[in-house]
């Protein structure tokens, strides 16, 4: 666990007020017991409450926060809102107790009230405001679709809210005496995204508050058929107020159809309140622009910005504009690494990031003048946002062994502020978490981490899970997650094996990008190499019981292995994985992926790359083919269609291999809802356990371990 520099105590003080859904059951931290054996397991997994969206009081002396615990007999999870007095020694105040979510929860009126989202008597989710003790509830907003996300201008007399609008043509536009026909008439790409048929998308809508609802609601950008935030991730953190109220600047990618398939090219626009005009920003920075940020005296915008058309993983740099002479600055172009989120300090002199970097990710600054980049804290964890307060700042905090929580850090102390957690995880024997150097094929070295079962005993054989990460460019460093859950797959007698493979951030964007094109090249050897590696050198990897895991690319990693891997794993789990190339080439929504990632086309015969990058799919080596496997899907996956995994199943089937396959009907690219998310855990977790634990004589023999490629490995232990 975290040393615990200071622990708040907890006092819980109901506030309500009247709601449209008080009748409904309610949801709350649910009992928990420790087990017999104190191991964590998945029922403590779901009794965890998830801590979110930590917000400073304008004066810097409070902490806005959300709480959501799932219900697994309801089927769904509830949010509630507390305030925690950074004077007061973390003294913690519970603000809500509803039955349904307080949700995008932010100060207003100077600290003397909280903004929040709720569904209203006809569960639409819509503007509320309360006092900021939590009395005087009143709803702000009747907007007929309801919104999804606001934000309110410094001085609160105005507020953008994101509310859908309709887009493109139904059949009954088309053809009026056809009312309750249901087919969709389609005459471009991007029909459909990650988990929905796009027949609305998100727009910004400005409006005055009189200080008990919003009134004169403008859509700033009426009759453009372009979204703002832009689809599937992008939220409030699209719009920046200036500092004196007068203007908003707005993320969009203002493309539709094919040209919107093909192109990552957002841009920033600033619309002016007065004028009702509208100016871009980036126009011919052809990346992602995204994350706008104005600077205390209003004079510079700083923002996220990636330089190629296209690359989705491109290096996010922190560019600021000088707002008087338009002059952009690229405040990173000597740091080699990709920033995930700004804010700026309150002094003006510097901003403040996360970025992942050697397997963490720190809190950075960096002086707009100098562009001279300090580490704030990197100690053995991952922040995961930025509140700053004072010469402080307040940011999430989690790490492998436990999930968010809300810490203070400054450049000389870091203390945690919340206990949601505390209690549960300090009453289990959790497991401990170690940091490998490994050689690769072509003489780099590479992080592994690796987790040990909790009471490990290093005498003993334990079965391996290779964890294969998704992305392909997402981070492994000290993540929490409730699916990819390496504190339970440890627990339950596994020893986690997770590389840092070609094509992370966080180790330079040459390793950063080196996997765009070579899907089945040094990324898959980067694998082999830290198998091979963990069971040369650790004689309690058992090396006949090692089992390979994966989800989206990491899905695909595991199919591409099943045909590579020579007897190297006795067990696979894929969800979510690329089976057939060629077809998701074409089945998939957002082709500038595809076309960056691929090479191309699979048509493009004359296109080296990308006749490499369809050579290496999975489904053309089926034929080698020998371990069991699991197939897990959800058929709401859009982005890759659940028919690669069936394919997958078929084809392991058809082969005479023992696979499972686990279908969720109402399920997308994740797994969301908690009695499905149970279902997968059981069912992950059978399944390794009967190949891996307990297995049966004449089944697949794991090869002999190979011989370590290059001296023994850096290692130190993970913080306690």
């Amino acid at each position: 666990m975290f040393k615990q520099l200071a622990m708040a105590t907890t006092m819980i003080a109901t506030a309500l007020g009247a709601t449209a859904a008080e009748n409904a059951p309610l949801i709350d931290k649910p009992a928990f017991t420790a087990p017999a054996d104190g191991i964590f397991n998945i029922e403590a997994l779901e009794a965890l409450g998830r801590v979110s969206d930590p917000q400073v009081s304008p004066d810097g002396s409070k902490v806005l926060y959300g709480v959501s615990y799932e219900s697994v007999e309801q089927n769904k999870s509830n949010n509630d809102l507390y305030l925690i007095d950074l004077k007061e020694a973390g003294r913690s105040v519970r603000l809500t107790r509803t039955p349904a979510s307080e949700s995008n929860a932010r100060w207003i009126d100077g600290g003397r009230r909280i903004a929040f989202i709720y569904p209203d008597e006809n569960k639409v989710g819509q503007l509320w405001v309360m006092d900021a003790d939590g009395q005087n509830r009143v709803q702000v907003s009747h907007i007929e679709k309801g919104i999804s996300g606001f934000v309110f201008s410094p001085n609160s007399k105005r507020v953008v809210m994101v509310s859908n609008v309709k887009y493109g043509r139904t059949a009954a536009d088309a053809y009026p005496d056809l009312p309750q026909a249901t087919g969709r008439i389609i005459d471009d790409l991007m029909y459909k995204h990650w988990d929905e048929w796009v027949t609305e998308v998100p727009h910004p809508f400005l409006a005055d508050f009189t200080g008990s609802e919003v009134v004169n609601i403008v859509d700033i950008m009426k009759d453009e058929p372009y979204e703002s935030p832009m689809k599937p991730f992008g939220g409030v953190e699209s719009f920046a107020w200036s500092p004196d109220s007068e203007s908003l600047v707005y993320t969009s990618r203002k493309k539709t159809g094919k040209e919107y398939a093909v192109s990552t090219n957002s841009d920033l626009y600033l619309y002016n309140i007065a004028a009702r005009t509208t100016r871009n920003l980036t126009e011919g920075m052809m990346g992602y622009d995204t994350n706008p940020a104005f600077s205390p005296d209003g004079k510079s915008l700083a923002w996220l910005s990636m330089e190629h058309d296209g690359y989705e993983s491109d290096k996010n740099r922190i560019f600021m504009m000088d707002l008087a002479s338009g002059t952009r600055t690229d405040l990173t172009a000597d740091w080699d690494y990709t920033a995930d989120a700004i804010s700026w300090n309150p002094d003006g002199r510097s901003i403040y990031f996360l970025a992942p970097k050697d397997g963490l990710t720190p809190i950075f600054s960096i002086n707009v003048k100098s562009h001279e980049v300090k580490t704030i804290n990197d100690d053995f964890c991952d922040y995961a946002s930025l509140a700053p307060v004072g010469k402080s700042v307040v940011a999430l905090r989690h790490w492998m062994m436990a999930p968010n929580e809300i810490f203070v850090v400054n450049d000389k102390r870091v203390y945690q502020l919340t206990d949601v957690n505390t209690q549960l995880l300090s009453s289990l024997k959790m497991p401990t978490v170690e940091k490998c150097m490994v050689p690769t094929t072509d003489g780099k070295k590479m992080l592994v981490w690796m987790v040990l079962p909790p009471n490990f005993d290093a005498t003993k054989k334990y079965p391996a899970i290779l964890y294969c990460q998704g992305g392909p460019q997402q981070a492994v460093s000290q993540f929490w997650s409730y699916r990819w859950n390496f504190a339970l797959m440890a627990s339950n007698g596994y020893v986690v094996i997770a590389p840092n493979r070609r094509g992370l951030p966080g180790f330079g964007t040459e390793w950063n990008a080196q996997i765009s094109g070579d899907y089945g090249g040094q990324n898959m050897r980067d694998y082999f190499s830290a198998v091979d590696y963990m069971k040369s050198k650790y004689s309690y990897i058992d090396a006949d019981r090692i089992g390979a895991i994966g989800a989206s690319y990491g899905g695909f990693s595991v199919y591409w292995l099943a045909g590579h891997h020579e007897n190297r794993f006795r067990a696979l789990v894929a969800h979510a994985g690329i089976f057939n190339m060629e077809a998701q080439y074409l089945e998939t929504e957002e082709m500038w992926f595809a076309d960056f990632d691929m090479g191309g086309a699979p048509w493009e015969k004359d296109n080296a790359a990308a006749q490499a990058t369809f050579a290496t799919s999975p489904h053309k080596f089926v034929d080698k083919w020998t371990a069991p496997i699991l197939v897990t899907v959800g058929e709401l996956d859009y982005r890759i269609l659940a028919s690669q995994g069936m394919m997958a199943f078929n084809a392991a089937k058809m082969r005479g291999l023992e696979a499972e396959m686990l279908v969720f009907p109402d399920e997308n690219h994740w797994i969301l809802k908690p009695q499905n998310a149970v279902l997968w855990q059981r069912t992950f977790f059978q399944f390794l356990d009967k190949y891996l634990k307990n297995p049966q004589p004449g089944s697949v023999k794991a090869a002999p371990a190979a011989e370590p490629a290059a001296p023994q490995a850096e290692k130190s232990e993970a913080e306690q």
